[in-house]
């Protein structure tokens, strides 16, 4: 099951978050604190809302969710709303998990969902203000295949522990033979005709994508 997590920060305009929601068939939307403006925002209703509502502003919105899908915790606490709804969302079934807002503001935040990215269990696609980021990984979905716009800009990075090994298609400069390293990254790369497809043989990788509207 698909849980998609909408938290604070940048996020997409209303527009998108629909097209993204609309594409996928009983996901299941999980607000971190201030992400619930997101989604009421483009129309949606939350299953599950969490955190210290400490971002949220006005509350009152809380009323209409049953008190049961209200989770509710103290301002210091070990973990962000964002890692706090994570866990719920795999608490609740989820295989696949999304992230939708983040970007932007504080950039130890920024830093602190990038690092999620490095753990056992991560998230398998982050969309901000102004990205869509993929996360693919050679022990399980390993391949990644768009269509964009011609010439669209297509940045890869290493995560985790490595080794890693990639191949792709249709990019200006292909992953085929790149050697990475710790700290290396592959960045500006183009889709010269707007499709193209990477595959993580060993290893995990991080792709930066323009947003998908």
């Amino acid at each position: 099951m698909l849980g998609i997590i909408f938290t604070g920060g940048e996020s997409p305009s209303a527009q998108i978050v629909k097209h993204v929601v609309g594409e996928v068939e009983g996901a299941l939307l999980v607000a971190a604190d201030s992400g619930l403006t997101v989604i009421e925002d483009a129309g949606l209703r939350s299953d599950w809302i969490i955190g210290d509502m400490d971002s949220l502003g006005d509350t009152s919105r809380l009323a209409s969710y049953p008190k049961e899908r209200v989770i509710r915790h103290v301002h210091d606490k070990d973990y962000t709303d964002t890692e706090l709804a994570f866990s719920l969302a795999i608490e609740r079934g989820c295989d696949v998990i999304w992230i939708i807002g983040g970007g932007g503001g504080r950039i130890d935040h920024l830093f602190g969902i990038r690092c999620m990215f490095e753990r056992e269990k991560f998230p398998a696609r982050w969309i901000t203000g102004g990205e869509d980021i993929r996360c693919i990984d050679a022990s399980g979905k390993n391949e990644l295949a768009c269509r964009l716009k011609k010439d669209a800009v297509v940045s890869v990075f290493p995560l985790g522990d490595g080794n890693w090994k990639a191949k792709s298609s249709g990019l200006k400069w292909q992953l085929d033979n790149v050697s990475w390293n710790r700290g290396f990254f592959g960045l500006s790369n183009v889709a010269v005709d707007g499709n193209f497809s990477i595959t993580a043989e060993s290893g995990r990788f991080m792709v930066i994508l323009p947003l998908p509207l």
